[in-house]
């Protein structure tokens, strides 16, 4: 962990009230997917945590959506603006548990880390399913993305006006015997593996459905590196900072 300094080079509105924004500053140090930067903000005493949506050398891009102050705020920065962040934090998922045929599921934001996991495991030769769900056809972003990947992609509306209808839930029960058939997993090996990030209720109804996985449990925080024990959870091991810990758990962990 570092505190650096990031010069926005890139802040617009990809679907309403959610922002794209890209960073240009130290990215050396960061591991993998699921790790998050915790941003100092002018007149803001905590910082807030964002997850890393992709990276490269020397850039990194964050995808948020404006539910409070500082994500106002962030919204509002331009092109050539700096921030102190302290980078990277968190664990990330955990690449080499994570079975050829496994399913990515995000929800609205949530599908930040998810992009990069597809990558990365489809570099590796694994045949990743992304699920990410929206409440609206208006809402939905980064699906072009997702399919240069070249990555099988299913989105579901809670409206139905776009793919499946309903819960990333519904998608996944409609699709996982098709995502089986096609990686010809045999009868024995087709258990369920979820990589998950978005809203708990949602993260919860998925661990309902799967067999093993991966949650990005993302909780308020304050020092953002296990010192002030704020976003402490209760596990099966025990208690857990989400910041120091995770915020990446495996689902035989959690406590619901």
């Amino acid at each position: 962990m570092n505190d650096n300094k990031y010069k926005v080079v890139r802040n617009e509105m990809i679907a309403p009230g959610t922002y794209l924004m890209t960073i240009s500053g130290d990215t050396s140090e960061i591991k993998g997917p699921g790790q998050f930067i915790n941003i100092k903000l002018d007149g803001l005493y905590l910082r807030r945590p964002m997850s890393i949506c992709s990276y490269g050398d020397d850039e990194m891009t964050m995808i948020y959506k404006i539910v409070g102050k500082g994500t106002k705020a962030m919204s509002r920065m331009q092109p050539g603006e700096e921030f102190d962040a302290l980078s990277p934090l968190g664990n990330g998922f955990m690449i080499d548990e994570i079975p050829e045929c496994a399913f990515l599921i995000g929800g609205g934001a949530g599908a930040m880390p998810i992009y990069t996991l597809a990558q990365i495991l489809r570099d590796a030769g694994k045949k990743p399913h992304v699920i990410i769900g929206f409440n609206k056809e208006k809402e939905i972003f980064f699906a072009d993305e997702f399919k240069e990947l070249g990555v099988d992609l299913t989105i579901a509306t809670m409206d139905g006006s776009s793919g499946v209808k309903g819960t990333v839930v519904d998608a996944l029960l409609e699709v996982r015997e098709t995502a089986m058939d096609k990686n010809g997993l045999k009868t024995e090996n087709r258990q369920i593996y979820a990589c998950v990030c978005g809203p708990e209720p949602m993260m919860k109804a998925v661990a309902e459905h799967s067999d093993a996985g991966q949650y990005d449990l993302g909780a308020r925080m304050a020092c953002g590196f296990g010192a002030c024990m704020g976003c402490t959870v209760i596990t099966k091991n025990g208690p857990k900072r989400v910041c120091k810990d995770g915020p990446i758990f495996r689902q035989e962990e959690i406590i619901w």
